[in-house]
């Protein structure tokens, strides 16, 4: 009788330490950092593309008060999620470019919401949380659509010419907002 009691037990537990969250890895930007490596997830067998990068942009903020009045301080990150991107064919060094160029896009946005926030003048602001949520999710919408507009007029890395365009915009943009890089 407690040998089925302990075995059932066994596998009570087993089960519920196999439904734990386990914290997703998350790789911060950094200049052609991706390889294959990175994409872990496994791929969509319904999707037509050739691969897919999971990125996007965190924030945090705190405002504090002390002797010398409040403080506002914040910190932005932009992120590449390997356990949400995948990729089809690993051979491709174009693709491979085309989706470092989808992370360059977030780490691009990433800039200019620190830039937004650094301008940020919580003391001219009644509520400050719905005044940052604004702007982040003024700049996701933005992100957002660049992403879309870049796999369209690329053709999702098909249209190499195309591509070469987008790598030389963004390419610029990052170095015009380099003093808010991470």
């Amino acid at each position: 009788m407690k040998i089925p009691f302990l075995s059932s037990l066994l596998i009570l537990l087993a089960s519920f330490g196999a439904q734990a969250q386990v914290p997703e890895e998350k790789i911060g930007w950094e200049e052609n950092a991706l390889t294959w490596k990175n994409f872990q997830a496994a791929p969509d067998p319904n999707s037509s593309f050739s691969a897919n990068t999971s990125s996007g942009i965190s924030y945090s903020w705190s405002l504090k008060t002390s002797v010398l009045g409040k403080e506002y301080q914040f910190e932005v990150e932009s992120f590449f999620n390997p356990q949400r991107s995948w990729v089809k064919d690993s051979n491709s060094v174009h693709l491979l470019a085309h989706e470092q160029l989808h992370f360059d896009i977030t780490e691009l946005h990433a800039r200019k919401l620190r830039k937004a926030m650094v301008e940020f003048d919580f003391k001219k602001s009644r509520e400050v949380k719905s005044s940052l949520q604004e702007i982040y999710k003024k700049v996701e919408k933005e992100r957002a659509l660049m992403q879309q507009k870049f796999d369209r007029e690329t053709g999702h890395s098909m249209n190499k010419e195309a591509q070469l365009k987008w790598q030389i915009l963004v390419n610029e943009e990052l170095k015009k907002l380099e003093e808010f890089s991470s």
